[in-house]
């Protein structure tokens, strides 16, 4: 299949010319994943949709067929890569996958900086990557023989995802719209010494949010935060690392180090009815309520003026989980317009996420 050059369709009287996507995702969130990018075209324009490969549940990824609006892929929430495709294998012979793949990278336009050969996110693509690793130094080799990959890290990406053994998906990235890792994961190290895995969350929120230049300016020593629904700690955990003082917020106990912690205040309290004394420069919240209730909690302590910048997780429900997060966001930003408060929102569902959805905001200037 040559994705780029697919049917045209009509509108009034132009033809349009349509685009397909490769999105990747938490696997069981394909149609949210599919749904969030159409949403974000039809913010520009009126949107007509060829018939893309049906989504497959628990894939790990989606597939969207538009006409030219640009998808951004930092606004995305559910996608973890942003990826034109070009071109499609259905059967890849199995004793020579090299040859057809070969011939199919040869039909792409222009050269690439970086060969990604990339699988889902499930059981079978731990398996697939077996392969992977023992293929990519073979077409690396033959690419950059034919001149198709060269040593220039401001060429686009070229991707060839494997969503099954005998079947190839080609399509290229652009450096500036899409996710710097590997399929997209930006994976954390468990720390010895946090209290749980949710600790990751936080970490991977903290990288995916924000560059290193907003992380020095926005994390720095002797900041002050709270941490709503605190225990056992591992978000408060990321912050004390920081050098900053946290009030943690939870009925539970704090866990190992941080229990006794100098930089950690606990409060055995309810985290939707606590407020502090004076402003802070951080809210984190990772708290199992629905997600209205999250949103009103934040646009409360926004509207007080008693943060500066917040992260925190919006858990979803099992069906209709991007209506609930679109209720939740849209709340937050008609509450912040009707306030005058400047600020700048980010959402993305992260690896280290499950049923939920992690969220930045920070006040602006302007």
């Amino acid at each position: 299949m040559q994705a780029n050059v697919a049917k045209p369709r009509y509108a009034g009287t132009k033809i349009q010319k349509l685009t397909y996507w490769l999105l990747y995702c938490r696997p069981g969130f394909e149609q949210d994943c599919a749904q969030d990018a159409l949403r974000q075209a039809q913010q520009q324009s009126p949107v007509i949709v060829a018939q893309p490969p049906p989504i497959l549940a628990n894939s790990g990824y989606a597939v969207v067929a538009l006409n030219e609006q640009a998808l951004s892929y930092r606004e995305l929430i559910f996608a973890r890569q942003l990826i034109r495709l070009h071109q499609t294998i259905k059967a890849l012979p199995e004793r020579d996958r090299l040859t057809p793949i070969l011939a199919a990278i040869a039909t792409l336009p222009g050269t690439f900086g970086t060969l990604w050969l990339e699988v889902p996110d499930t059981n079978e693509g731990k398996t697939l990557s077996a392969f992977t690793r023992r293929f990519q130094p073979l077409l690396e080799a033959a690419l950059r023989e034919q001149g198709k990959l060269q040593d220039d890290i401001k060429l686009p990406r070229l991707h060839i995802f494997f969503p099954d053994k005998s079947s190839a998906l080609f399509g290229t990235s652009d450096l500036h719209n899409s996710a710097a890792s590997i399929m997209g994961i930006v994976r954390q190290s468990m720390p010895a010494e946090a209290p749980s895995r949710s600790t990751l969350k936080l970490a991977e929120a903290i990288e995916v949010f924000m560059d290193r230049s907003e992380q020095t300016r926005l994390l720095r020593q002797g900041m002050t935060a709270v941490d709503l629904g605190a225990a056992p700690g591992g978000w408060t955990w990321q912050l004390v690392k920081r050098g900053i003082r946290v009030t943690a917020v939870d009925n539970g106990p704090m866990k190992g180090i941080l229990a006794k912690h100098p930089l950690v205040q606990h409060l055995k309290q309810d985290g939707f009815k606590y407020a502090p004394r004076k402003a802070v420069d951080w809210l984190v919240c990772d708290m199992v309520e629905q997600p209205s209730k999250v949103a009103k909690l934040i646009e409360e302590w926004f509207a007080a003026g008693l943060a500066k910048h917040a992260i925190f997780n919006l858990k979803l429900p099992m069906k209709q989980r991007v209506a609930a997060l679109d209720s939740a966001l849209n709340s937050i930003r008609t509450r912040f317009d009707n306030e005058g408060i400047n600020y700048r929102m980010l959402a993305k569902q992260l690896y280290h996420d499950r049923e939920e959805v992690t969220v930045f905001i920070t006040r602006t200037k302007n």
